[in-house]
């Protein structure tokens, strides 16, 4: 695996765009800032209510207690206000975060959802889901604990200046000495973080590249005996990671305690030119006392500045991730839309259609044929001559390179794309069925009574194996229909097209992995679903398709024999020698 390009400390037109997702809730990050502002004004003024608490009252020889307790309660209600705007800031802003984090996952789902099957056959699931999820995740870390903290950080630091200098202009002075050594080893840290947090990313992409690939090849490591080298693999990846989070310890680790000392040491030197002018009688023990405890908070926002850093470079990293997906489109440009169309009685033509799903290598070359009305038209050929590629094309899944496809006349680029497929329904492969119950599946987003549902079951056959589960129509499915048979898969996929009631039906291979036992159901099914319409069906087992009403053989990317399954195995050329391929021994 490559090691990861180093991220940058801060990109304007990321930020830019993450804060575009927060305007809808500019409200909510107002009120938050101000609150914030709030928050550290009550939490600075707590150190001079002590020095005048001690300068007025304590060390005067005739003390006021009313005055002393007026004082306490004051502090008492400053750090009531600390508490309270600290909170209203620290929601607010984790709300937004947590609205930002929502409007972005759907934005990039709508997104990638309506991305050409081009788009999806070069772009790795894993690679989508990790952008939809943990990428959008280090973005809302960038509003709980980044904006939230460089906010308050800012502020505790300019707002400690200013008290610092109001108190004692001397003291400050000796105090702003050390910010050039405190400002350089942050800068130093930053420096180090960051190669020690690319190490670590680079190591844990690996470990998990590891993890995922040799869990999914188990039963290959098992049958080779490989466990014990594997493991072995496995412990020296997790070696690498443990040195790169021991580098990245190690930085931290010293760069605390460095600070620490800054402010030991900024503290001792102020105490040692304190105490001697509070002797002199040229400065006040609560001046000096508030003095003190101003200057260890100076030093925390500096730590925090520094450590925040590598939260924000791995927000940057995220959105930039999040929004170069964005950026990336291939969309089907919907060139129908605003056209009315309905669906005729579903003649079927292609002309001169070219098709190439890289640039050179052609699968369809100048392809011209016509499926007529309610007839049943069956496409065979070799593996790749491009059968599951023309129910694709049809539905506008792919775009054509040149020539034309009609329905009924009209151009299928002329049709809107929702009434397209629409009306034009396939029958997949491989089904997909989704992890919720048998209703909704049937439905697929259609507004269904019970009863609609039960008789696109009943006329795909299904009904019988649905009435013996529990909860019938209600049973949900597990994860890739898991825990029902392949051939009860197959008709629910049926009863989901027949809810639609199309015009063209596509089965793309839609019989070639039903087992034995249901093939009469399937069959029964089938019959059902071509049913006074047009059917493209498309398989490798030519006996699914031997009582078509024409059988069109792919050769070359084009039409090589067309007819019946007599006629073309009487002209003894493609179809034959594939039919002798698939039954004789």
């Amino acid at each position: 695996m490559k090691e990861e390009p180093l991220i940058k400390k801060y990109d304007p037109e990321i930020m830019r765009k993450i804060l575009s997702f927060s305007k809808p809730y500019t409200l909510h990050m107002t009120i938050a800032v101000i609150a914030l502002l709030l928050a550290t004004a009550a939490e600075l003024l707590l150190p001079v209510v002590i020095k005048t608490a001690i300068d007025g009252n304590i060390l005067t020889p005739d003390p006021d207690p009313a005055a002393l307790t007026a004082k306490g309660v004051l502090y008492f209600f400053l750090l009531l206000a600390v508490l309270l705007f600290s909170f209203v800031q620290v929601y607010l802003l984790a709300f937004t975060g947590q609205m930002v984090m929502k409007d972005i996952r759907v934005s990039l789902y709508n997104h990638i959802i309506r991305q050409s099957l081009n788009f999806m056959s070069k772009t790795p699931v894993g690679s989508l889901v990790s952008r939809v999820t943990n990428d959008v995740e280090t973005l809302n870390e960038f509003f709980t604990s980044v904006a939230a903290s460089v906010l308050k950080d800012f502020s505790l630091i300019i707002g400690v200046l200013v008290t610092i200098f109001f108190l004692n202009t001397r003291l400050a002075l000796i105090t702003a000495l050390s910010l050039p050594p405190v400002f350089i080893a942050a800068a130093v840290f930053r420096a180090k973080a960051r190669n020690a947090y690319r190490r670590v990313r680079s190591s844990v992409a690996r470990v998990n590249a590891f993890l995922s690939e040799h869990i999914m090849g188990m039963e290959i490591i098992q049958m080779f005996g490989r466990e014990e080298s594997t493991g072995k693999a496995f412990g020296k990846e997790n070696e690498v990671l443990l040195r790169a989070q021991l580098l990245e310890l190690y930085v931290f680790a010293f760069f605390r305690p460095l600070m620490n000392l800054f402010t030991s040491v900024t503290v001792g030197v102020v105490i040692y030119f304190g105490s001697s002018r509070v002797q002199e009688g040229d400065l006040s023990l609560g001046v000096l006392i508030a003095f003190l405890s101003l200057v260890q908070k100076f030093y925390r926002p500096v730590l925090d500045f520094a450590e925040k850093f590598t939260i924000l470079q791995s927000a940057m990293a995220g959105g930039e991730r999040v929004f170069s997906l964005m950026e990336e489109s291939e969309i089907i440009e919907d060139t129908g839309k605003g056209k009315s169309w309905e669906p005729g009685r579903g003649k079927i033509e292609f002309k001169n259609v070219s098709f190439s799903y890289k640039q050179g290598e052609p699968v369809l070359k100048n392809l011209s044929f016509t499926v007529y009305p309610g007839e049943t038209a069956a496409i065979a050929g070799y593996t790749g001559a491009g059968k599951t590629t023309i129910a694709n094309l049809l539905t506008r899944m792919w775009e054509i390179d040149e020539g034309e496809i009609c329905i009924d006349g009209v151009n299928i680029q002329d049709i809107p794309l929702e009434d397209l497929r629409k009306g034009v329904i396939p029958v997949q492969q491989d089904v997909f069925l989704f992890a919720e119950s048998i209703e909704e599946n049937v439905r697929a987003g259609l507004d269904l009574t019970e009863e609609q549902t039960a008789q696109a079951a009943r006329a795909a056959q299904a009904a019988g194996f649905i009435e013996k589960l529990p909860g019938k129509y209600r049973f949900d499915l597990s994860e890739n229909a898991a825990n029902i048979s392949t051939g009860q898969r197959q008709l629910l996929s049926f009863a989901r097209v027949l809810a639609r009631n199309p015009a063209i039906i596509i089965l793309d291979e839609a019989t070639g992995s039903i087992d034995t036992e249901t093939e009469k159901n399937i069959q029964k099914a089938v019959e059902r679903l071509t049913e006074n319409r047009t059917s493209l069906v498309i398989a490798h087992r030519l006996s699914t398709i031997r009582h078509a009403d024409r059988i069109l053989v792919l050769g070359s990317g084009r039409v090589q024999e067309e007819g019946t399954h007599e006629e073309l195995l009487s002209k003894k050329g493609l179809y034959y020698n594939l039919y002798k391929l698939q039954y004789t021994r």
